[in-house]
Order: C-alpha cells, then structure tokens, then sequence
C-alpha cells in the first residue's frame, strides 16, 4: 500500500533517463515540464501528482466479489413494465446484511419507480453489459424525494448537481440528506454530516510540506493501519490556505477574498486519506500530502461520517424516460449515477441515456468511472465534480452529440469540476460536445489528459464562489476540433498552471478574463502539437514513473 518516496524517486529517474536518451523523432516532443516533474514529482510548481487517483490507487482491476444474490429471485422482471426498484434494492440489501457480494441483473429491461440504492459497502450491482442490461427510469428526484431548494437561497434546484437514481452513497448518509431534504433544511453534502457538525478530532498533526508521505501526529491512540481519516484544514482571517491553494503571491495575497461567501462556506478543506503504516507518532498515508500543513491552518486528523467503500455498478445501461430538458438551474432530477461519501467505489461499463446530469462525484474520493457514455437529448452536466472531490479517476469517457436540439434557455457544461475538489484525472476522454468546466469554488490540482473535445459548451459558478482555478492544473494533450480556447488553453487564466500539446484555438463565445492579478506563473508548451506531445497521457506516465504500470 502506497510507495516510499525513496522508491518512488529511484523510479522516476530511470524512468526519465529512458524517456531522454530513447530516439525520438523530433526533440522537442518531450516538454522540459516532464523532464522537471522527474525531478519533484510530489513538488512541482505547475503539474499535481496525481499517480495514485483512483479506486485502489488508480488498480487496473475492481475487485471481484462472489455472486450473492439475482435480482429475478427477489421479483425482478424484465418486461418493462413491472416496476423493479423494489426487487433490486432487496437484492441489494440482503447482499449488504450477507457482508457483500455481486447482485446480478441479467439481459433485458427492467423498470424502476424509485432510486436504485446502493447503499452497503462490498456490494457490486452487475448487469451483463451496457448493451444488454437496461434500467428504464419513468420518475425523477423531484417526483421521488421532493424539492430540492438550494442552501445559498434563490430558486435554483439542487438537483441540478446533486443526487442520481442511481445512487452509491452509505445508508446513514443518504437517510439524513433525504430527510433534511423533506424538511427544506438543505444540506452540506459533505463527509461531515448536514451542518458538517459530524466529526471529533483524532490526533493534532505537525507541520508538513506538500508532497510528503509521513506525518508526525501529537497522539497515535485511535490510529490504525488501512483506517480512512480526514485530514481537515482550516483557514484563518487573512485567508492564507486560499492563497496557499492559489499557488500564493502577490496576486493571491491582492485578491479580495471576504466577499466570496460561497466559497468560504466550503472551507474547511476535507481530504479522506487511508492510512498505509503507523510506527510510533509517524502516520505513513497512501498518498503523499495535497497541501502544506501550517499550524495557522490548525491541521488534525479527525472522523468522519462512515463511509461506502468497495462497491461498484457495471454493465448497464440507465436510461431515463424521453423529456425535455429543463431551463437551467430547474433540473427535475432524471439524473444518472452519483458516488456520494465513497471511497475506493468504481463504475465501469455504464451509460446513462436522455438525464439531465450524468455522473456525479459529490464528496467522492479514490473513486474511479471508466468506460462510462452520456448519451441521448443532452445534459445539463454531463460529469460533475464537487462538494470536495478528491483523487478520482474518469477514464475512457465518452459524451455523445445530443440526439435533439438544445431547448431555449438550458445549459451545457461538460466535464466539471468546483468546491475545493483536487487531485481528480480526466483521461482518454471523447467529448463530442461540452467543455473543461469549472464552476469556480477554487478547484485546483486537478488534471485532463489525452481528451478529443468539441468545445461548445460554458462554464458556470457565481461570483461568490470565487476564482475559476487553484494552482497546479494542468490539460495535457488535447485536440479541440472546433478551434475555441474557452477553458481549455488556460495559461492566460489559471495560476501556477500547465498547457501542454493542445491544438491551436482563438477566443470566441464566453471569454474569462484572470482572477489574479500580475505573473500567474503558467507554463505554455507544444502549443499546436498536441499530436506530438511525449508521453501522451500524463497520468499513464505518472502511473509508469510510480513503477505500477497498467
């Protein structure tokens, strides 16, 4: 579990003496930023590591669990017209009081009334394949749970970017947002419960740089190997973590921070980590450090809301009933699939068909999609990232041109990704429609690589959310085949950044000016060539350097 950074180095540099002295075509294939990162992997100004994002550190496998349960012998069929739901979620639950399994769901389509619940640890919900296993969803959240009003007031509907009739979150944590939901006491939605009031401390942590493995805590007692902890950050008056997610600075330290109340209210900063070793006061993590730790942030360990870990959802295809598409911010909620307080969950094999949200991270982390489509009359948010998201992996993603035309009045982002969340990958993507979204919220440290995209779509966030970008993001080998910069090309925009090998666009539609003022400190390479860019994929080669491979 987890590599030393001894190891992890020695790797790095026979791994780039590889890369340097192999022939190559044409020298300038190898951007000098790769040839820096193998230097401070873990610390490097522009580009995150992000080699370990993923169900099990980024695993090339999910774990297989033995066959508990079909979902046929608890009333399941597959006619189209009985209502499912309540079969499959009694599969699912005697899975989860069995200790776990594969409940399975065989070929044909299977209607459901209400939310598909995955709500056990060491539960897999398995149809036979996208193609052949369908899930026909005829309600929507609205309809389901009720309104949903938005904590920040106004007339938005959070189901906009919340909530999935599929939906992967652990039992206690989904009772208590459903009924604060019913109230219309509308919730953080977060590893610390509804008024984020759900921890106790653990331990005090010392002061530690970023990139580091091994922390000293003041008291090991309720530390254990393989436990899951939150690494919990605070700010103080003069917003010091804000910068220090900024990259830090003149610019950083000249923004105006207190009026961003949207953004202040996602702090403090909540990262789940596993931890990989105890010896003594030392915490080895399986993962090395998102962030300094300063003891004006007052850095601890500390509990959390139990968390869903080890589940998965395969080889289906949720395909919601055919309507239009709501104006925006009104979404009714035929929303796809949510991973919500999980951790080392997975997707594989889904498509979700005619939602207003596809795939939604929602205080997920260590969680991987691959092979996941969007498909049908177009979404609202067709990947969702948020509420704190960390260290997630998107993979072999696809997002299909919608089959009809947009409605008047909608809105189209794409990949997103806000609230603080970091260290999340999107790779070997194609996006047929959509955009690099951030909706502000200060994501940083985040990663998009080896994507095809036809950037049509728009950001969205409101200005209390403050800045688009933290630092340390980067989008590494991207063709954009219709030639617009807008969140793509971001050198001009987010600090401490990276763009590398991305085809040749202009300005046109939404343009964004810098939240920042004076050097952001980015770094622009083989602009126009993203053909040639070496490696290709930047979390493939961090995956390589780490000596994991796939």
């Amino acid at each position: 579990m987890g590599m030393t950074r001894r190891s992890l180095l020695g790797s790095a540099v026979a791994v780039a003496a590889a890369t340097v002295t192999a022939p190559a075509a044409n020298a300038t294939e190898v951007p000098s930023l790769w040839r820096e990162f193998h230097r401070t992997p873990f610390t490097h100004p522009q580009i995150p590591y992000v080699g370990r994002a993923g169900c099990r550190g980024g695993a090339a496998h999910f774990p297989r669990r033995p066959v508990v349960a079909d979902v046929r012998r608890f009333g399941a069929v597959a006619d189209g017209r009985t209502d499912s739901a309540p079969a499959i979620n009694r599969a699912i639950a005697a899975a989860g009081k069995a200790g776990g399994g594969t409940v399975t769901i065989p070929p044909g389509t299977f209607l459901i009334d209400d939310v598909i619940r995955l709500d056990h640890s060491n539960v897999v919900l398995k149809g036979a394949d996208s193609g052949r296993t369908t899930l026909y969803a005829t309600k929507n959240l609205t309809e389901l749970i009720g309104v949903y009003g938005s904590r920040y007031g106004g007339d938005k509907s959070s189901w906009s970017w919340a909530g999935g009739l599929i939906w992967l979150a652990p039992r206690a944590r989904w009772e208590s947002l459903v009924a604060a939901i019913r109230a219309k006491a509308w919730p953080f939605e977060g590893w610390t419960g509804n008024r984020r009031d759900e921890w106790r401390p653990l331990t005090t942590v010392a002061p530690a740089r970023q990139g580091s493995w091994t922390v000293t805590v003041a008291d090991a007692s309720s530390l254990r190997p393989g436990a899951l902890v939150l690494l919990r950050l605070s700010d103080d008056a003069d917003h010091t973590l804000l910068e220090h997610m900024c990259g830090g600075g003149p610019g950083t330290e000249a923004y105006y921070w207190d009026d961003k109340t949207k953004l202040t209210s996602y702090v403090p900063y909540e990262w789940p980590v596993r931890i990989a070793r105890l010896h003594g006061r030392k915490v080895t993590l399986e993962r090395p450090l998102p962030l300094d730790l300063r003891p004006e942030w007052t850095p601890q360990l500390t509990t959390h809301v139990t968390e869903l870990t080890g589940s998965g959802v395969e080889g289906l295809t949720l395909e919601a009933a055919l309507t239009p598409q709501q104006p925006h911010l009104l979404d009714k909620g035929r929303n796809g699939v949510v991973l919500q307080c999980a951790y080392d969950c997975w997707v594989d094999d889904v498509t979700v068909r005619h939602v207003d949200n596809g795939f939604g991270l929602v205080a997920a982390s260590a969680c991987t999609l691959r092979r996941t489509r969007v498909a049908g009359r177009g979404s609202h948010h067709p990947y969702f990232c948020r509420e704190g998201s960390h260290d997630n992996l998107v993979e072999d993603f696809t997002i299909e041109e919608r089959t009809s035309p947009a409605q008047a009045n909608t809105q189209l982002h794409g990949i997103n990704v806000e609230g603080l969340s970091s260290y999340n990958v999107w790779s070997r993507g194609d996006m047929r429609m959509g955009t690099f979204d951030s909706h502000r919220g200060l994501p940083f440290a985040n990663v998009r690589t080896d994507i095809t995209v036809n950037n049509n779509g728009r950001h969205g966030g409101d200005a209390s959310a403050g800045p688009l970008f933290g630092a340390r993001f980067t989008h590494w080998n991207v063709r954009v085949t219709n030639g617009r910069a807008g969140l793509v090309k971001i050198d001009g925009l987010a600090p401490y950044s990276a763009t590398v090998g991305v085809d040749a666009v202009t300005e046109f539609d939404q343009i964004d000016v810098p939240d920042f003022t004076g050097d952001l400190h980015t770094r622009l390479e083989l602009y126009g060539s993203p053909g040639e860019v070496r490696p290709r994929n930047l979390y493939e080669a961090q995956r390589r350097l780490n000596g994991v491979g796939r």
